[in-house]
């Protein structure tokens, strides 16, 4: 049965340029798809934070220029949403490294990583982006969860499969037996891309529209959140929500790199409940 895990009765958080943590709550998107009643999930919007300028509001990057104290605050909103989890972040690199969050918690680093897994309660696995796509992983038996971010190298690198057999190993079941949950990026519409992403995938009609710039110069529209279904079922995997909401066409929701450039980042966050 499909579970909302996003925080019930949250309401829309008025902005403020305030950098004080204050009573005022992210708004994060609902996450609504098949994962056990134990698993916990979050994707924030830009709303509800207290950056500004380029990063308004809710930017949740350390790494993009916007004021520390500014993303220290929006990062204990979003933290306060998923307590008593504790969240672990990530050096996302593009690639299809995939570590344990626990681990790298109790070692109080952020490995360079573009996915992580737990079995552990109250350990958050989360990602960045901004266009990128969040995937989210449950096993159906509550035993285990995880996150990836996929861009098109690490897609094409195989991050979505790397989470997805890990959260399986860890809960002792078949990755065929996971809910997944695809979280916003950039859209069918907006994603143009060169030979090299096409090369990269193979040249499938069905996730590359030919789109030829006014100089004749060869260019495609990509579906990222296609690419990524299409490798889930591959690996028996057909319990798949969201991935239905592109970041370049909604400026009040989503960061978004592809659109403005300088910009902030959205979370996605899964765990288990103690």
């Amino acid at each position: 049965m499909p579970v909302d895990a996003s925080p019930a009765g949250l309401k829309p958080a008025a902005r403020t340029g305030s950098s004080g943590a204050g009573a005022i709550s992210a708004l994060p998107l609902p996450v609504i798809w098949d994962a056990p009643g134990n698993v916990g999930a979050l994707m924030s919007t830009r709303q509800g934070g207290c950056s500004l300028g380029a990063f308004d509001s809710l930017n949740l990057g350390d790494h993009v220029g916007d004021d520390p104290a500014a993303v220290a605050a929006n990062r204990e909103r979003w933290g306060a949403l998923m307590l008593p989890a504790r969240p672990l972040w990530l050096r996302q690199v593009h690639g299809a490294v995939v570590v344990e969050a626990a681990d790298a918690l109790r070692q109080g680093r952020e490995p360079e990583a573009d996915g992580c897994w737990t079995s552990q309660p109250d350990v958050a696995c989360v990602v960045q982006v901004a266009d990128c796509l969040p995937v989210l992983f449950a096993a159906s038996n509550g035993r285990a969860v995880g996150v990836a971010h996929a861009g098109w190298r690490g897609l094409a690198a195989g991050v979505v499969e790397r989470t997805a057999e890990a959260v399986a190993r860890a809960a002792g079941c078949e990755p065929s037996s996971l809910a997944c949950w695809l979280g916003p990026c950039i859209g069918p519409r907006q994603f143009e891309v060169g030979a090299d992403v096409v090369r990269a995938f193979g040249a499938d009609e069905r996730f590359f529209t030919p789109r030829p710039r006014p100089d004749g110069q060869p260019r495609w529209l990509a579906d990222l959140a296609g690419l990524a279904r299409q490798r889930l079922q591959t690996l028996g995997l057909h319990r798949v929500a969201g991935g239905h909401w592109c970041t370049v066409e909604n400026p009040s929701d989503f960061f978004s790199f592809r659109r403005d450039g300088v910009t902030g980042r959205l979370a996605a966050a899964v765990w288990l409940r103690g």
